[in-house]
């Protein structure tokens, strides 16, 4: 089938007269720059979807069950275009793929066929307008955040790093050439779970989203005519996180400012410091109870960050940071330790041949890794 492609999006065009009077969904398309007859005015849409991890997934399955629903008829066809990966069996999203036998593209590779609307989640990669206009409906987003605030590739990771209270979903449609800057087509909120991790956030996010994408394709036309354009004010930007991001600051980062840091992104890269010219991870962050706190070994002398006491009833390895102490249940220094290992072998002979030594003086350092000249790379089609 061949339709007239048009630009999608830009001011209405004018239905021509003597047509009859046009439908809702048929005035919906003329505001996106198109009209041809034989463009699809409701459901079953024929889709394709971008995507590559674990967020993405929870998208791509919700898609595949619509399209397995036959009594709904919401998706007619279903392909998927996915990134390379080095490992064989490839990303979360090409797994379920090859599990659900959809037709995979590997980027740039977008296959050649007709689909009504695109639907990108977690891709990471700007899409051209030659491409965006392969779609009578656009392309839409679904983005983990209350766009504008946390535009760009780790929202998730920037709401739990700097301690939001609330968070959402967001589906928005795609505009090439800039991330997460397109007209809003449904948003939701929900507060952020306390103490919660990046990871256990974005699964709670996945599935509202997921939710979210299924009821906007459902009233697809309607949707896109009632999009509202992004405020001006409260965006931010959720840049990906660098090597550079783990190194802990003691001086600079209170326990609270650690603790989120940790549950940002401690699953994906372990916090880092420097023990005596070596490169420790810190593995297992505990918060330290009142009763712990209290120690005199604690309260008896001038601390500065970084210092570093074993408490033996308790098995952690107490950290001081800028305004108070941190608690390290495990390590990797060569290998994985516990913070037993850690005093029975490093710092307990470090004690015995500075037997005069203050807590200061053994202490974990600010690691300083050096910094990556930037690159600019562009991608085209």
């Amino acid at each position: 089938m061949r339709v007239l492609v048009r630009r999608c999006w830009g001011p209405p065009l004018a239905h021509g007269a003597g047509r009859g009077r046009p439908s809702p969904q048929w005035r919906a398309l003329a505001r996106l720059g198109w009209e041809d007859s034989r463009v699809r005015e409701k459901p079953p849409w024929r889709v394709l979807f971008f995507g590559t991890d674990q967020f993405a997934r929870e998208a791509l399955r919700a898609l595949h069950a619509a399209r397995e629903n036959q009594e709904e008829e919401l998706i007619d066809k279903l392909e998927v275009v996915t990134l390379p990966s080095l490992s064989p069996r490839g990303l979360p999203v090409k797994q379920y793929a090859v599990q659900s036998q959809l037709p995979i593209y590997e980027w740039p590779d977008v296959g050649s066929g007709e689909y009504d609307v695109g639907v990108v989640a977690s891709f990471g990669r700007l899409l051209s307008e030659a491409l965006i206009l392969k779609f009578p409906y656009g392309i839409l987003n679904v983005h983990p955040s209350c766009l504008p605030r946390w535009r760009g590739p780790a929202p998730v990771i920037h709401t739990v790093l700097h301690g939001d209270t609330v968070t959402g979903v967001t589906i928005m449609q795609i505009r090439p050439k800039r991330f997460d800057v397109g007209p809003i087509l449904k948003q939701e909120t929900i507060p952020v779970p306390p103490k919660s991790t990046a990871k256990e956030l974005e699964a709670v996010l996945s599935r509202l989203g997921a939710n979210m994408l299924i009821s906007v394709l459902k009233n697809l036309p309607e949707s896109l005519s009632n999009g509202r354009q992004q405020p001006t004010e409260g965006a931010t930007y959720a840049p990906k996180i660098s090597a550079g991001t783990s190194c802990v600051k003691w001086e600079e980062q209170t326990s609270e400012q650690i603790f989120r840091l940790y549950r940002a992104i401690g699953n994906i890269i372990p916090l880092q410091t420097l023990w005596m010219g070596n490169t420790i991870k810190l593995l297992d962050l505990v918060e330290v109870n009142s009763s712990v706190l209290a120690d005199p070994k604690l309260t008896g002398q001038a601390l500065i960050p970084g210092s570093l006491i074993y408490h033996k009833q308790s098995q952690i390895l107490l950290v001081y940071c800028k305004d108070s102490w941190i608690g390290v249940r495990s390590v990797m220094l060569k290998k994985r330790l516990t913070a037993t290992d850690f005093y029975n072998g490093y710092l307990h002979p470090w004690y015995q041949k500075n037997s005069q030594a203050q807590p200061s003086q053994c202490r974990f350092q600010t690691l300083r890794l050096p910094t990556k000249k930037k690159q600019n790379k562009t991608v085209t089609m």
